[in-house]
C-alpha cells in the first residue's frame, strides 16, 4: 500500500511549478507503546481538566488558550480568535534562493520529508527541477503553510528523489556560546594528539543504519515478552561510575589494542522472537 502523503501542492521554481506530495520520512510509530492503568484493577486511566481552584472537572467546550501576562493574569483567546492566526495557504512551495548544499549549520535541521511529484503528468517538471539541482550541487530555500504555520523548508536532492527538510526559526535555535562558556582554551600537541589522531585514524568507517539498534526498544520487548511468559524480572542495579584514570596512559592503552586487532562493533540486543502465552508474541508496533 502506497504511504499517505502528509501535504500535497506545488512545488514553483521561477516560473516552473510541479504537482508534489510530502511524505514523512521518519516515524515513531513502530516504538512499543505503554497505556497508563489502574493498579488495583487493570483498567485504563483517563486524563481529565481539572479547575486548578475548584477541583470540579472542565468539559471542553469550557476550555479556553490563556496567555500568562503575570501571576494568575492571562489574556484569554477564544478558539476561533486563534483560528485567525492561521494564515492562508495557497499549497504552493515557492523558492526563495538556491544555496550550497553545506551552507546551513544542521542545529536548524527539523524534520526530513520525502518530496515526490504527484502524478505522471508531474515527472517532467520534477525531473528538470532535479537534475539542474544535481548538476549545480545546490539546494533550495522554499517557503510554504504547512501544519498551520509558515514553514521553510530546504530541499535537495536525495537519489531518484527530493529530500525536503522543515528548518527551525532563529528564535527556536539556541546559542552555543552558554553551554560552551565552561570549556577551557586547551592547546593539544606532541604525543598526545599523535595517539588520539592514531586512534581516530583505526576506528574510521562507515555509517551503517540498520548495524545500529535500538537497545532500550529491544529491551521493552524482551522485558514484555518474558513478563507474558511468566518469568521473573531482574531489576538491574545503577552502574557503577568509572573512576578518572590517567588520560595518557588511556590513550596508549586505547592505541595498543586498536593496532592489535580491527575494530568491531559490539552484538546489539536481539529482539524478542519467542511466542508467548496464548501465541502472543511482543514485537515493535508497524507503522499503518
Amino acid at each position: 500500500m502506497a504511504p499517505r502523503a502528509n501535504w500535497k501542492g506545488f512545488l514553483k521554481v521561477a516560473e516552473v511549478t510541479c504537482p508534489v506530495a510530502l511524505y514523512t520520512a521518519v516515524s515513531t510509530s513502530e516504538r512499543i507503546a505503554f497505556h497508563t492503568l489502574n493498579r488495583a484493577t487493570g483498567h485504563r486511566i483517563r486524563r481529565q481538566f481539572i479547575d486548578s481552584e475548584t477541583g470540579k472537572p472542565v468539559d471542553r467546550e469550557d476550555q479556553v488558550r490563556g496567555y500568562e501576562i503575570g501571576t494568575d493574569e492571562y489574556v484569554v483567546l477564544e478558539p476561533d480568535e486563534v483560528a485567525s492566526a492561521v494564515p492562508d495557504s495557497d499549497k504552493t512551495l515557492s523558492t526563495m534562493a538556491f544555496i550550497g548544499c553545506g551552507d546551513i549549520d544542521d542545529v536548524y535541521f527539523d524534520r526530513p520529508y520525502y518530496l515526490a511529484p504527484d502524478g505522471r503528468h508531474a515527472s517532467e517538471a520534477y525531473a528538470l527541477i532535479r537534475e539542474g539541482m544535481r548538476a549545480l550541487q545546490v539546494a533550495a530555500l522554499a517557503q510554504t503553510v504547512l501544519f498551520r504555520r509558515v514553514r521553510t523548508l530546504l530541499v535537495r536532492v536525495h537519489g531518484p528523489g527530493l529530500m525536503a527538510i522543515t528548518l527551525n526559526f532563529d528564535y527556536e535555535v539556541r546559542s552555543s556560546k552558554e553551554a560552551f562558556s565552561d570549556i577551557p582554551d586547551m592547546k593539544i600537541k606532541g604525543e598526545m594528539l599523535e595517539l588520539a589522531e592514531h586512534i581516530i585514524r583505526t576506528k574510521k568507517g562507515k555509517f551503517e543504519p540498520s548495524e545500529y539498534d535500538d537497545r532500550y526498544e529491544a529491551s521493552l520487548a524482551d522485558l514484555v515478552q518474558a513478563k507474558l511468559e511468566g518469568k521473573a524480572i531482574k531489576v538491574s542495579k545503577a552502574p557503577k561510575r568509572e573512576k578518572v584514570v590517567d588520560l595518557m596512559a588511556a590513550l596508549r592503552q586505547s592505541a595498543g589494542a586498536e593496532t592489535k586487532r580491527p575494530a568491531k562493533r559490539s552484538p546489539g540486543t536481539s529482539k524478542a522472537t519467542g511466542v508467548a502465552k496464548k501465541g502472543t508474541t511482543v514485537a515493535r508496533r508497524k507503522a499503518s
